[in-house]
C-alpha cells in the first residue's frame, strides 16, 4: 500500500504531533517538582524515581520495540503506543500517591518506546523522494530539539493556571486527535524481520538498571542496611549477565562489539555525560529557582529559556562547524565550554546575577548541544555501513541512560551534600530528620509547622540547598573538563575534514 502524495504531509503532521508529547514529557516534569512534592507528600527519593524511571525504562525498550515494529507493522505499534501513552497520562494526572505516579510513568515509558521508533520508520516509508525525506527528517529533528526546550515553559504555564496533573492531562486531547489520523492515513507495512524478538534481554537490562539505581539512591541515606548492598550486587550482576548475553548471542539486542572502536566508545561517553548533565542541571535549577528564590513555575520556565533555546539551535550550527574543524576540536571545545559555564554558574548568585547567569546558561546549552552533535557524528561515522542501525540504537539507548542516570547522580550528590549542610531547629525529632532529607520535604514540614519555627526550617533548607548546588556544579564541571581532555586524546587519529564535507546528526 502506497501513501497518496496528497496525504504524505498529513502523515508527517500526524507522526510529529504524536512525537511531540513524548519529547516534552522528558523535561516538563522538572518544573513541576515543587508542586508534586507538596501535593503528593513525596520524599526526595520518590521525586527522583518519578523523574528518571521514564528514561530508564525507555532505555531498555527502544531497541526491542523497534524490532517489534518491523514484525507487526509500525502503524499498529504506534496506535498501541498512543493508546498506552494516553491512558498512562490520565493515570499520572490523577495519581494520589507518589508510587501511583511512578507506576504511571513506567506505563508512559512503555508507550513512548513504541512511538519513537515508529515515527522514524513511518517517515522513511512515506517519503520516497530523497529531498522530501530529508525535509521531513529535518522537521522531525527540529521538533526533537524544540520539544525538550518548550517542556519547562509549557509546564510553567500550565502550573501557573492549573493543578500539577495538567502537565500530563494536556496529552489526552492530543492523543484523541492523533489516534484517528494515524488510523485512517498511515498504512501498515510489516517488514519481515530476521531473528528472534529479544524482549527478555530488554527486561533483564531494565531490572539491572532499576536495582542498581535503587541501591545507589538508598545507599547514601542514613541507616542503610546490608540489604541495599545486596540489591546493588544483584543489579550489577544482572547488567553483567545482559552484557554477557550480548557478547555471545549470534543476534544480540545491542551490538557491544561496536565499543571496540575508540570513536564509538568516546562518542557514547560524550552522549552519556552531555545528556545526563543537561537533565540533571535542568532539574536542579528548576528546584532552586522555586524553593530558594520563590519564583513561580512560569517564571522559572522563562528563566531557563536561554539554556534550552541555545541547546535547540546548537545542532545545525554545530553540523557546519564539524565540517570545518572536525569532531576532535568540536567535542573538546564544546565540553570545555560546558565545564567553564558550569564553573561560572557555581560561583554566581542565581537570584542576583540574572544577566550573567542567562549568558552562562546560553553558553552551557549551546555547548551541550554541540557535545551531543559531536557524539552522534563520532558514533555514526565510525560504525560500519552494515551496522548503522545497531549504532543508532546504541546511541539512542545511551541518551536515555544518560538522562536517567544523570538525574540519579545529581540527585544523590545533591542530597548527600544538602544533608551534611542542613542545620535545622533542634527538638523536631523525626521531622528534623525528614527535613534534612531534601528541600522539598523541608518545605512541606515548614509549611505544616508554620510560625517562626517553620520559617527557620525553610531558611535552613534554602541555605543548605544553595550551598549543595554550588558544590554539585563544581564536581560536574571538573568531570566534564576531564572528559574534554579524554576526547582530545582519544580522537587524535580522526581524519581532518575535507572540502565542504559537513557532519550532521540528530541530537
Amino acid at each position: 500500500m502506497t501513501v497518496a502524495p496528497r496525504n504524505r504531509w498529513l502523515v508527517l503532521s500526524a507522526v510529529i504531533l504524536a512525537f511531540l508529547p513524548v519529547v516534552v514529557d522528558m523535561t516538563i516534569l522538572h518544573i513541576a517538582v515543587p508542586s508534586l512534592t507538596v501535593a503528593l507528600g513525596a520524599s526526595g527519593t520518590e521525586i527522583l524515581w518519578i523523574i528518571d524511571i521514564y528514561p530508564l525504562v525507555m532505555a531498555g525498550l527502544l531497541v526491542p520495540m523497534g524490532t517489534l515494529g518491523d514484525r507487526v507493522g509500525h502503524r499498529r505499534l504506534m496506535l498501541t503506543g498512543l493508546t498506552i501513552f494516553g491512558t498512562a497520562s490520565v493515570c499520572a494526572a490523577f495519581s494520589q500517591t507518589a508510587m501511583m505516579l511512578i507506576l504511571a510513568r513506567v506505563l508512559l515509558a512503555v508507550g513512548s518506546s513504541m512511538i519513537i521508533p515508529s515515527v522514524l520508520a513511518i517517515i522513511r516509508q512515506t517519503f520516497e523522494d530523497p529531498k522530501e525525506r530529508a525535509l521531513a527528517l529535518g522537521v522531525w529533528s527540529t521538533v526533537a530539539s524544540a520539544g525538550a526546550a518548550i517542556g519547562p515553559l509549557t509546564g510553567g504555564f500550565l502550573l501557573e493556571h492549573f493543578w500539577w496533573g495538567s502537565v500530563f492531562l494536556i496529552n489526552v486531547p492530543i492523543m484523541l486527535v492523533v489516534l484517528p489520523v494515524v488510523f485512517w492515513f498511515i498504512p501498515n507495512r510489516p517488514v519481515a524481520a530476521e531473528g528472534r524478538w529479544k524482549i527478555g534481554h530488554a527486561l533483564l537490562l531494565i531490572a539491572g538498571l532499576i536495582a542498581t539505581v535503587y541501591a545507589v539512591k538508598s545507599g547514601f541515606k542514613a541507616g542503610s542496611s546490608t540489604l541495599v548492598f545486596g540489591i546493588l550486587a544483584l543489579g550489577l550482576g544482572l547488567m553483567a549477565w545482559f552484557a554477557r548475553l550480548q557478547v555471545v548471542a549470534a543476534e544480540p539486542m545491542l551490538d557491544l562489539s561496536l565499543f571496540r572502536k575508540p570513536a564509538i566508545s568516546v562518542g557514547m561517553l560524550m552522549a552519556f555525560v552531555a545528556s545526563g548533565s543537561f537533565a540533571g542541571f535542568e532539574l536542579l535549577l528548576a528546584q532552586e529557582l522555586q524553593y530558594v528564590y520563590g519564583r513561580t513555575p512560569l517564571q522559572a520556565g522563562l528563566f531557563m529559556m536561554p539554556l534550552v533555546v541555545a541547546s535547540a539551535i546548537a545542532g545545525p550550527i554545530a553540523g557546519k562547524l564539524a565540517g570545518r574543524f572536525g569532531l576532535r576540536w568540536l567535542g573538546t571545545v564544546g565540553l570545555g565550554a560546558a565545564s567553564l559555564a558550569l564553573f561560572g554558574i557555581s560561583q554566581s548568585n542565581i537570584g542576583a546575577d540574572g544577566v550573567v547567569i542567562g549568558c552562562l546558561m546560553a553558553v552551557l546549552g549551546f555547548a551541550f548541544g554541540v557535545g551531543l552533535l559531536a557524539s552522534s557524528a563520532a558514533i555514526m561515522g565510525a560504525a560500519p555501513v552494515e551496522k548503522a542501525g545497531a549504532a543508532g540504537s546504541l546511541e539512542a539507548t545511551g541518551y536515555e541512560l544518560g538522562a536517567g542516570l544523570g538525574i540519579t547522580f545529581f540527585g544523590v550528590l545533591l542530597s548527600t551534600i544538602y544533608r551534611a549542610n542542613f542545620a535545622g531547629t533542634a527538638g523536631l525529632g523525626a521531622d528534623l530528620d525528614a527535613a534534612a532529607g531534601s528541600i522539598g520535604e523541608a518545605m512541606v514540614i515548614a509549611g505544616r509547622i508554620g510560625g517562626p519555627e517553620g520559617e527557620a526550617i525553610a531558611q535552613a533548607a534554602r541555605v543548605a540547598f544553595a550551598s549543595a548546588h554550588g558544590s554539585v556544579l563544581m564536581v560536574t564541571s571538573s568531570l566534564i573538563a576531564v572528559l574534554a581532555a579524554v576526547v582530545f586524546v582519544a580522537l587524535r587519529h580522526e581524519a581532518a575534514p575535507k572540502g565542504e564535507h559537513a557532519c550532521s546528526a540528530e541530537s
